[in-house]
């Protein structure tokens, strides 16, 4: 009998935290929902740009899944660049000559083996149906961690500075120290630039510490400015503190914040870069910091870029610090008015 009062408050008590039965009940459908659409309905479709070759091998190529763009050679090796295409392929001599942008794994290996299979069905002779490759950005021989390996640090330093922040700052909250804060003639944004600060002298450590381990301890590629690389994290680094501290403002309880997590976390993951999205899922890619920090840091890691290229993408994650920021100083006039 005991047992089953005990099971009966519980229940009680979960059937008024909507919360607690949202994340239970919708969250995973969510999540499902999300994956779906992801890795079902968007299909990935290279486009490579051809400067010479015969209409039958552009239509085998095309039968493999790749778009085919027609190009002379200075507008194909800008778009290379840019990441508009992801390989110039120039048959010559019966051989297929090809610069490949390694930046994006899933469509190079596609594309690669959509040119064997093109130089097979051509009839090209056996000893040229390897076709020369050249990699203008990555490397043949990448691991997976190379690969991706830009996109893990930003996630990895995402989530733990958004769950750490999120608690520390909830932490400050439940224990009164908030409300003497409140009760004292400072103003809101001043305590939550003064939050920012606090914490974000310890992010600066975190980013240096992950970026540095992972670069020359993991031996992660790195081809551009490792100070680069540092600006980078310590930017992504304070948009997950803001964030953090935002989500913070709206929860109850340690518990309640985790609830963030599969709400506002994971999902970033899939928007983050490393999943070719149909064009309306591009639409939600742009609305998620870590999409930003995966791009400026694959820039930096991968393809060696400058400040120039990453400028709009620091400025994006520093627009995000600065709304997650006026957003939490305007919910902190549910705890008191200053």
């Amino acid at each position: 009998m005991k047992a089953r009062a005990l099971a009966i408050r519980i229940l009680h008590q979960m059937r008024h935290d909507r919360r607690t039965l949202a994340l239970m009940m919708v969250a995973p459908l969510l999540m499902l929902t999300l994956m779906y659409y992801i890795f079902e309905t968007s299909a990935s479709t290279p486009v490579v740009a051809v400067l010479n070759a015969s209409s039958g091998y552009i239509e085998n190529l095309e039968e493999s899944n790749i778009r085919v763009v027609k190009m002379s050679e200075g507008p194909a090796r800008e778009a290379l660049e840019r990441g508009e295409v992801v390989a110039v392929i120039d048959v010559k001599g019966g051989k297929a000559y090809v610069r490949v942008d390694g930046s994006k794994p899933a469509d190079t290996r596609a594309t690669l083996a959509a040119v064997q299979v093109a130089g097979l069905r051509s009839g090209l002779t056996r000893s040229d149906l390897q076709a020369e490759v050249e990699y203008i950005y990555g490397y043949e021989d990448s691991s997976m961690f190379d690969n991706y390996g830009a996109a893990y640090i930003g996630f990895i330093i995402f989530f733990f500075t958004f769950l750490v922040a999120g608690i520390s700052f909830l932490q400050e909250r439940t224990s009164g120290t908030l409300e003497k804060l409140l009760s004292m003639p400072i103003k809101r944004w001043e305590i939550v630039s003064g939050y920012v600060m606090g914490f974000g002298t310890v992010t600066v450590l975190q980013s240096f510490l992950i970026s540095w381990y992972s670069i020359y301890i993991l031996d992660l590629a790195l081809v551009g400015s490792f100070l680069l690389v540092l600006l980078i994290t310590l930017l992504t680094a304070m948009a997950a503190l803001t964030f953090g501290i935002m989500c913070s403002t709206a929860a109850n309880s340690e518990f309640q914040m985790m609830q963030f997590i599969p709400v506002v976390i994971i999902p970033q993951v899939f928007f983050s870069g490393l999943f070719t999205l149909s064009p309306w899922l591009e639409i939600l890619e742009k609305t998620v910091p870590l999409y930003y920090v995966t791009d400026a840091l694959t820039l930096v890691m991968v393809k060696g870029s400058g400040i120039d290229a990453i400028a709009a993408d620091l400025a994006v994650i520093a627009g995000f610090c600065v709304f997650f920021m006026v957003v939490n100083t305007r919910l902190l006039k549910k705890y008191r008015r200053i």
